[in-house]
C-alpha cells in the first residue's frame, strides 16, 4: 500500500473545501472523533450498490477510539450503501455509512465514521487534475462539514459529523458514481458505546 506521501505527490484532485460549521451541530459528536486513515478494498458503483449493498475498507494506520479500544493496522471496517440524506443537486448520489469496525480477532466495535478526504488510486486519476496542497487528513473537531470538489473525475464528496451517513458522492455531469478500489479514505471516527468490543469470538 501505497504512503499518504506517494499518494499526494502522485494523485491529481482540485482543492478540497474543509469548511467549519458554527453552533452546536455535530460539536459534541465531534469532540468524541479522532483522525484515521483507510483504503477501499473494492469498487463501490452508484448504479450496482443500491441501499443494503454492503462493503469494506482496511485501516492504514492504528487508531485509539475514544471507548479505549485500539483499531490496529489491517483492521476492517464495514459499510453499507444507505439513502442520500443531503439533498444535493446533482444527476446521480451514492451515500455511504461506516458502522462497525472488525479487530483481526472477529471482535466487532460499533463505530462512527465521516469521510473528510478521498485520494483515489494514482491510476485513476486524469492529467489535468491539480494536487491539492494540504495533507491527506488535517481533520479536527473544529471541522463539522466537508466539500471536496474533485474526489474523483465529476463526482464530489459532502458530509458532515452531524449525519448518521458518512458522506456523499455526488455527480452533477454523469449518471453514475463511481469510486474505486484502493481509493484513500481521511476519517473522523468514534466508537459509538461504551462496549471494547462484541465479546462473541473473544475466545478466539
Amino acid at each position: 500500500m501505497k504512503s499518504w506521501t506517494a499518494a499526494l505527490s502522485l494523485t491529481t484532485l482540485s482543492l478540497a473545501m474543509l469548511v467549519p460549521a458554527f453552533g452546536q451541530n455535530g460539536q459534541r459528536e465531534a469532540e468524541r472523533m479522532v483522525p484515521a486513515r483507510a483504503s477501499l478494498t473494492h469498487a463501490i458503483d452508484s448504479k450496482a450498490a443500491q441501499p443494503g449493498y454492503q462493503f469494506r475498507a482496511t485501516l492504514d494506520n492504528n487508531v485509539h477510539l475514544n471507548s479505549g479500544v485500539e483499531l490496529r493496522h489491517g483492521d476492517a471496517l464495514l459499510g453499507t450503501v444507505v439513502a442520500d440524506d443531503t439533498n444535493m443537486p446533482g444527476k446521480s448520489h451514492l451515500a455511504v455509512r461506516f458502522t462497525q469496525a472488525v479487530l483481526k480477532n472477529g471482535q466487532t466495535v460499533p463505530i462512527k465514521a465521516t469521510i473528510v478526504s478521498l485520494t483515489p488510486p494514482s491510476d485513476q486519476v486524469s492529467d489535468d487534475y491539480t494536487a491539492p496542497d494540504q495533507v491527506p487528513n488535517s481533520w479536527n473537531d473544529g471541522t463539522l462539514r466537508v466539500d471536496q470538489i474533485g474526489v474523483v473525475k465529476d463526482v464530489d464528496l459532502h458530509s458532515s459529523i452531524a449525519s448518521p451517513n458518512s458522506g456523499v458522492f455526488v455527480s452533477t455531469k454523469k449518471d453514475d458514481v463511481k469510486i474505486p478500489a484502493g481509493s484513500e479514505l481521511a476519517l473522523a471516527i468514534a466508537a459509538t458505546n461504551n462496549s471494547p468490543a462484541n465479546p462473541a469470538n473473544s475466545g478466539s
